[in-house]
């Protein structure tokens, strides 16, 4: 095959429109008319894996992470990147990354990762395009309606292309009858109240869900309110397949030490290690991953079901803030080793693709820049 159709075929994968803008994807170094027999697949463009890819004679390197992510003012083989370079092409060897616009797809890093764990029924967390969305339905007395309305509306609800305070009402009846021990705002202790009500519904991003139920509980007279918070699906599609993390269920529950241990098994080792935030004897069966430097995530995993998030170089402050929410416990792993789960996918699909066209290696050179625990 030629540079340009293997190029073309993994654009076509991995659009490098899906990219972050700071990032730098795409083709690095080499002839797009050069003819093309070996790949080596890796995570990074390092000195090692420039050994291994000029003594197994590969015409192609397809690395996650750039070689120049940050613009630089020389490539002269006196500095680290200009000799990685220059090595490359002296030895007849093109450059290749797939960097953001491999994390979120279907195939990519953060799926990869996920599978590699053992995740079943795997959803993405945060839908690339448009913002997930809630529709909250509450219920509220008459006289109160249009101050609740008015609260969700502060708060982000309601807020639809170029409009905002959108809502739909309709009215009815409510019943109850206060028990002991509840301090009703209408109707008295054992007595059967029946109030004049409107259905209030609303739609907001789910992002903002926290926001819009503080603001309803906060408005709403009534000791215990009555609302319904319903997922919408994303326009157009019945489950998202591009974006931002993974969350899915193991087989079977195990304790978080043992998923631990499971997931160091999966992983290629490497002197990081597997890293827990949490109680060793804690239930787990469902699990969110983000592949790469993970804190960015935090937040939003909170707002899910997850018992635990696995991901990489989480730091010190945001992971204990994360972890005294009470919420999912935390595993960090080395950012080489979780992206490496995405070069046998990559491998397959290729093979899956081209046949025996081209020969396809995953390299195994571990280049996490940690090398030993003390």
């Amino acid at each position: 095959m030629r540079l340009h159709e293997v190029t073309a075929l993994l654009d076509s994968w991995y659009d490098p429109a899906w990219a972050d803008s700071w990032d730098a994807v795409g083709l690095v170094a080499g002839d797009p008319d050069a003819e093309v027999r070996r790949v080596l697949l890796a995570v990074d463009p390092a000195p090692a894996v420039v050994d291994e890819a000029l003594e197994w004679g590969a015409d192609l390197v397809v690395v996650h992470h750039p070689l120049f992510l940050r613009g630089v003012s020389s490539v002269a083989a006196t500095t680290p990147k200009g000799r990685t370079l220059h090595r490359l092409l002296t030895g007849g060897t093109a450059l290749f990354t797939a960097h953001t616009n491999a994390d979120a797809p279907a195939y990519g890093v953060n799926e990869a990762l996920a599978h590699a764990v053992g995740l079943v029924d795997v959803a993405v967390i945060d839908p690339d395009g448009r913002p997930a969305l809630d529709k909250l339905v509450v219920f509220a007395p008459r006289d109160a309606a249009e101050a609740v309305r008015g609260a969700l509306a502060e708060a982000g609800a309601g807020a639809l292309g170029d409009y905002e305070a959108c809502s739909w009402s309709a009215e009815g009846r409510g019943r109850f009858r206060p028990q002991a021990g509840a301090d009703p705002a209408i109707g008295s202790i054992g007595e059967l109240e029946v109030v004049e009500e409107e259905r209030i519904e609303v739609v907001l991003e789910r992002e903002l869900r926290r926001d819009v139920l503080a603001a309803m509980h906060a408005a709403h007279p009534y000791e215990e309110v009555a609302f319904d918070l319903i997922e919408l699906a994303n326009p157009g599609t019945r489950r998202p397949t591009r974006g931002t993390g993974r969350i899915g269920d193991l087989a079977t529950p195990v304790r978080l030490e043992e998923l631990a241990r499971q997931v160091a098994a999966a992983l290629p080792a490497c002197a990081h290690g597997v890293r827990v935030g949490g109680d060793p004897d804690r239930l787990v069966r469902r699990v969110a991953v983000t592949s790469g430097a993970g804190d960015f995530l935090l937040e939003r995993v909170l707002e899910t079901d997850a018992d635990v998030y696995l991901t990489s170089d989480l730091r010190h402050h945001r992971a204990a803030e994360f972890l005294e929410h009470g919420g999912p416990a935390l595993i960090d792993v080395a950012h080489w080793a979780a992206e490496w789960t995405w070069l046998p996918v990559l491998e397959q699909r290729l093979t899956a693709t081209v046949g025996d066209a081209l020969e396809i290696r995953v390299s195994t050179t571990p280049t996490d820049p940690w090398t030993f625990r003390a």
